[in-house]
């Protein structure tokens, strides 16, 4: 069957937006070769120098390894905290469990900068301030839901069958939960690190409250430096960023799948939309 113009004009469309949408991450790549002094495309010549300024900016490296490091804590700690809690809820229905659900997902609804100013009200009387345990629960705060929303929806996805059978065989009920239940939902958990690692790396809004000129992560170093300079040094800075991303991807892909670790990620976001509504 031949495709009539209407498919043709479809997919001219859909190719453009894709291109438009596309059109800032493709010029980064080019300007951050650039030689010229300043932001400019096309640039006026090639050069590797903003990847050895960066390379020997410590301001810079130091806030990348902050924010390396941030983001693992912060990733770790929101798995310890939301499997038990994702099973608690799914599987126990523990007395109060929707409200605790609700509660906790919460912070999805509020906007950046209103939860970053009721933090920087909070940490300011106990200390927090500019510190990595203040920026560690400031992004917990972020990163839990997700976290919490993703391993919920892949736990009530799975079928009781398996863990009703490993349980008549007389099975603990904790090892059913580590031998039979934690590796079904394998998917919904290497989505959730995923998903928590690039939200806590990337946080700018909540970390401006937090931070200072004691400690500092990467975006927030890097929104400074615009602020005070135009530099291909940004552009140089946003490549590895997209690498990174694009490297999480690609273990995500190699390990569990796309297709399976993304859809309780598009279910939590159905999800969120719906409570927001």
């Amino acid at each position: 069957m031949e495709d009539n113009p209407t498919s043709w004009f479809m997919r001219i469309t859909v190719t453009i937006l894709f291109l438009f949408l596309l059109a800032p991450v493709l010029l980064v790549f080019p300007i951050s070769f650039s030689g010229d002094q300043i932001l400019a495309f096309p640039p006026s010549s090639w050069s590797l120098r903003w990847y050895e300024a960066l390379l020997g900016n410590n301001v810079m490296m130091s806030a990348f390894l902050t924010s390396l490091g941030l983001a693992s804590v912060v990733t770790v700690l929101s798995l310890i905290i939301a499997i038990p809690a994702s099973y608690a809820i799914v599987r126990l229905k523990v007395t109060g469990s929707e409200f605790l659900f609700n509660l906790f997902t919460a912070p999805l609804l509020l906007p950046t900068i209103v939860l970053g100013l009721a933090i920087l009200i909070i940490f300011a009387s106990m200390g927090l301030l500019a510190t990595f345990t203040g920026l560690v629960i400031g992004h917990l705060v972020i990163t839990l839901p997700y976290a919490l929303r993703v391993l919920s929806v892949s736990l009530g996805n799975l079928s009781l069958a398996c863990e009703e059978a490993a349980s008549s065989l007389g099975a603990k009920p904790l090892a059913v939960f580590g031998k039979v239940t934690l590796p079904m939902m394998a998917p919904g958990i290497v989505a959730a690190t995923a998903l928590c690692f690039l939200v806590s790396f990337d946080e700018v809004v909540i970390t401006l409250f937090l931070t200072g000129p004691r400690m500092t992560t990467l975006p927030v170093e890097l929104f400074h430096h615009v602020e005070s300079q135009a530099d291909p040094l940004v552009a140089s800075v946003s490549v590895l960023l997209i690498l990174m991303t694009l490297a999480v991807v690609m273990i995500v892909d190699r390990t569990m799948g796309l297709t399976k670790a993304m859809a309780s990620g598009r279910a939590v976001s159905m999800s969120t939309v719906a409570d927001a509504t």
